[in-house]
C-alpha cells in the first residue's frame, strides 16, 4: 500500500484524485491534504477519507480549522498551517507519492520539497516546472524521484512514447510532438468582440471542468503556451519540435509523430481521472472511474492551426522559452497578475497579453540557475505587472 499526499485536495484535480484513491483502496492511503483556504470542503475530506495530516495554507483559516478538527471525533488528525507545512507534509517519511495540484506559483516549494524528498511526484502544478525549470529535473534526478506528468496532455505524450521512457530524456525516435488544445470558448469569436468577454464567459469552458484561472488560461491558450514550455522540459525537446493542434472535440489528447512516420494518438473521454488513474496504476492499469469513450459516437475529429493573433499568449510562450533563463517564470508571474485583474473585472479579456508582453519586455534572459533568482524574478515581475495593471484598469 502506498502513502498518498495530495497538495490541494479540494481543487477539482484533488478532487479526483481522491476519486480514483477510494476506488483502490487495497492500494493507496491517504497520509495527507492540503488546502490553502477552502476549510469546509477539506472538513468534509477530512471525514469520509481520515488522513494523519491535514494542512491549511492559510494561517487564519488554519486556526478555525483546527479548532473545528480539535472539537469532533476527527481530533487524532494533525492540522498544519502555513506555507512551510506544505513542504513538511510533502517530504514525510510515510509518503511514497505526492498529487501536486496546487494551482500557480504557490505550488513550486511543495512541489520541490517533494522532488528533493525523493517521492514520486505526480505533476498536475505546470507552473512549478515551467518556474523552475533545471532545477526541479535536477532534483528529481539527484534523488531518483519518479516524475509522472499529469496534465491530459503530457500524460497521452508520456503513454505515445516508446516503451520504457523516462521523463526529462529525449526520445530520438521522435520526430515532434503534437500537443493538442480545445480551443477554448472563443474559438470562433469575432477577434473584435473579444474585448468584451466577460469573466463569467471565459471560465465557462465547452469541455473540461476546470477552476476559475485555469479557465481563463484556457479561453487566452495561455494554458497552452505554459504546457508548451512544460512539454519542451518534461521530454527534452526545443519548442521548434512541438506543434500545438486545435482539436476541439477534446477526444485525442495529444499525439506523438514518429520518424518512420508513425504517429500515435492517447484517445478518450475529457475526465481527468483517466490520467490520474494512469499514473497511479503505473505500470499496471486499474478502473478510474470514468465513462469509456465511445468511438461509434465520435462524429468527427476536426484540427485546425492555432491562429496567433487571436491567440498572441501562445507567442509569448513560445518567445519565453526560446529566451530562457528567467523568462518563463516571468511569463507565469506576469500571467498569475493578469488573470486575477480580469476576474475582478479590473482590466478587460484583451488586457492579459498585453500586461505579460509590457512585463516582459522590462526583463532580460539572466540565468535560472538557482531558487533566489527564480523566487525574486517572481515577485519582480509580479510587482511589475501589478503596476502596468493600475495604468490599464477601466
Amino acid at each position: 500500500m502506498k502513502g498518498l499526499c495530495i497538495l490541494g485536495a479540494t481543487g477539482s484535480i484533488g478532487v479526483s484524485t481522491l476519486d480514483v484513491a477510494a476506488r483502490h483502496p487495497e492500494l493507496y492511503k491517504i497520509v495527507a491534504l492540503t488546502a490553502n483556504g477552502n476549510i469546509d470542503t477539506l472538513y468534509q475530506q477530512c471525514l469520509k477519507y481520515k488522513p494523519r495530516y491535514a494542512v491549511v495554507a492559510n494561517k487564519q483559516k488554519g486556526t478555525i480549522f483546527k479548532e473545528q478538527i480539535a472539537n469532533s471525533a476527527l481530533a487524532g488528525i494533525t492540522v498544519l498551517t502555513g506555507s512551510l507545512a506544505l513542504e513538511e507534509v510533502a517530504s514525510l517519511n510515510e509518503v511514497d507519492s505526492v498529487m501536486a495540484a496546487i494551482v500557480g506559483a504557490a505550488g513550486l516549494l511543495p512541489t520541490l520539497a517533494a522532488a528533493k524528498a525523493g517521492k514520486t511526484v505526480l505533476l498536475a502544478n505546470k507552473e512549478a516546472l515551467v518556474m523552475s525549470g533545471d532545477i526541479f529535473l535536477q532534483a528529481i534526478a539527484d534523488s531518483g524521484a519518479k516524475l509522472l506528468p499529469i496534465d491530459s496532455e503530457h500524460n497521452a505524450i508520456f503513454q505515445c512514447m516508446p516503451a520504457g521512457y523516462e521523463t526529462a530524456h529525449q526520445a530520438k525516435e521522435v520526430r515532434r510532438i503534437l500537443l493538442t488544445a480545445s480551443g477554448g470558448p472563443f474559438r470562433q469569436t469575432p477577434i473584435d468582440q473579444l474585448i468584451k468577454v466577460t469573466p463569467e464567459q471565459a471560465v465557462a469552458h465547452p469541455n473540461w471542468d476546470m477552476g476559475r484561472k485555469i479557465s481563463v488560461d484556457s479561453a487566452t491558450m495561455m494554458n497552452k503556451g505554459l504546457e508548451l514550455i512544460e512539454a519542451c522540459l518534461l521530454f527534452s525537446v526545443p519548442s521548434s519540435k512541438i506543434q500545438v493542434v486545435i482539436h476541439p472535440q477534446s477526444v485525442i489528447h495529444s499525439m506523438v509523430d514518429y520518424v518512420d512516420g508513425t504517429i500515435l494518438a492517447q484517445m478518450g473521454n475529457p475526465d481527468m481521472r483517466i490520467p490520474i488513474a494512469h499514473a497511479m496504476a503505473l505500470p499496471d492499469r486499474f478502473d478510474s472511474g470514468a465513462e469509456p469513450l465511445n468511438i461509434f459516437e465520435v462524429k468527427q475529429l476536426d484540427f485546425e492551426q492555432p491562429d496567433l493573433q487571436r491567440f498572441p499568449c501562445l507567442r509569448l510562450a513560445h518567445q519565453a522559452i526560446d529566451d530562457g533563463g528567467i523568462m518563463p517564470t516571468i511569463l507565469n508571474a506576469a500571467n498569475e497578475i493578469a488573470v486575477e485583474a480580469f476576474l475582478q473585472e479590473q482590466i478587460r479579456f484583451t488586457d492579459i497579453p498585453v500586461v505579460i508582453e509590457k512585463c516582459m519586455q522590462k526583463f532580460n534572459p539572466e540565468k535560472a540557475d538557482n531558487l533566489e533568482t527564480i523566487l525574486r524574478a517572481d515577485e519582480s515581475a509580479r510587482d511589475r505587472s501589478k503596476e502596468i495593471v493600475q495604468q490599464l484598469k477601466y
